[in-house]
């Protein structure tokens, strides 16, 4: 080939593979921790506006089955990120000390848990003591069931004088409405929902919130595998700054959200998954305790107080190290974390 023809052909492939390398884009698995509702608008705005691209991330969402599960696979690599509550994460950590690619929590997005207590009026249960003797339903991988023993002991109950039902999650507040149960545990905008779905009057219920009686334990963070924070953590730091990017569109307007999520599921009820979604910002992510310690961060002590009361309530293998779980090195920067405005 004459010098000049390879001088031509090799400047245009230099050319090709610049242009390749400024827009490509690194593939990202991230696992729910339950189905497509109100609150994964979240994750779904930030792909529907591109913010995800922007950051040259090609991002997959996929539907879960549980925090635990969620936690599984991203230990096992076949997810990159997901979405899991925290003490989860926890119990695994601390049950699973040498396994490698362990998750870490890099976002706190559920900075008050959101499982709740949940009976009906005319059981006459309206404080935790009246809980002693009932008949109380959960799967038994629901996080407020695993966390009762906390709720228990912060309220001087006797745990172990709870009689535990257990059953598959869809069965858990049919039970309750037809009296099998004297009172469920569940996530608050998920049972209440659930409840008033099968018939039962709102005011008919009585709700108590977990952090209202003395139990200050997180809920849900973004976790990312071990991998992916050693050998590309400015792709992780990315995928952080389009969450908070999406959640602060997704808090100054619900409703549009909602249309997005309707677009990845189009079987979803409109009006029942914004409630959701706006029961979920008001009692898990716009809380005055997220006001106070920044929206995507978390207290240490207090991160340090549930970490002990998860390894007595779950009776974990060891006891576990906050600084084990959770990292706030990826996190956006001050401006970009606040999303709640003024």
């Amino acid at each position: 080939m004459p010098a000049k023809k390879l001088f031509k052909y090799t400047a245009a492939l230099l050319l090709c593979t610049a242009w390749s390398s400024a827009f490509a884009q690194t593939k990202i698995k991230f696992q729910l921790d339950w189905r497509f509702e109100g609150p994964s608008a979240l994750f779904l705005v930030a792909k529907a506006k591109g913010y995800f691209a922007q950051e040259k991330l090609d991002v997959t969402i996929d539907a879960g089955s549980g925090s635990g599960n969620a936690v599984n696979r991203v230990a096992s690599g076949t997810y990159d990120m997901g979405f899991a509550d925290m003490a989860a994460l926890m119990e695994f950590t601390a049950n699973n000390p040498n396994t490698p690619g362990k998750p870490t929590a890099v976002m706190m997005v559920y900075n008050d848990n959101p499982s709740a207590v949940f009976s009906l009026k005319q059981s006459g249960i309206k404080k935790p003591a009246d809980l002693v003797g009932k008949k109380l339903g959960a799967p038994v991988f629901d996080a407020g069931r695993r966390a009762f023993p906390i709720f228990a002991k912060a309220n001087g109950l006797d745990a172990a004088k709870i009689n535990w039902i257990s059953m598959d999650p869809p069965l858990r507040e049919t039970m309750l409405a037809r009296g099998d149960v004297d009172a469920i545990t569940g996530f608050y905008f998920t049972s209440l929902l659930n409840l008033t779905a099968r018939g039962i009057k709102e005011q008919d219920i009585n709700v108590m919130m977990f952090p209202d009686y003395g139990v200050k334990l997180y809920g849900n963070a973004i976790i990312a595998n071990d991998s992916l924070m050693k050998t590309n953590p400015e792709a992780l730091r990315g995928f952080l700054r389009a969450f908070a990017k999406a959640t602060k569109d997704v808090l100054a307007n619900p409703e549009a959200a909602i249309k997005v999520l309707k677009e990845r599921d189009g079987l979803i009820d409109e009006k029942l998954e914004l409630r959701r979604l706006k029961l979920a910002i008001s009692s898990a992510i716009a809380t005055p305790h997220a006001k106070s310690e920044g929206f995507g961060q978390v207290f240490l002590p207090r991160l340090t107080l549930m970490a002990s009361q998860v390894s007595d309530a779950y009776v974990t293998k060891t006891r576990i190290n906050p600084d084990k779980i959770w990292t706030s090195a990826f996190l956006p920067s001050k401006e970009e974390l606040n999303v709640f405005g003024k």
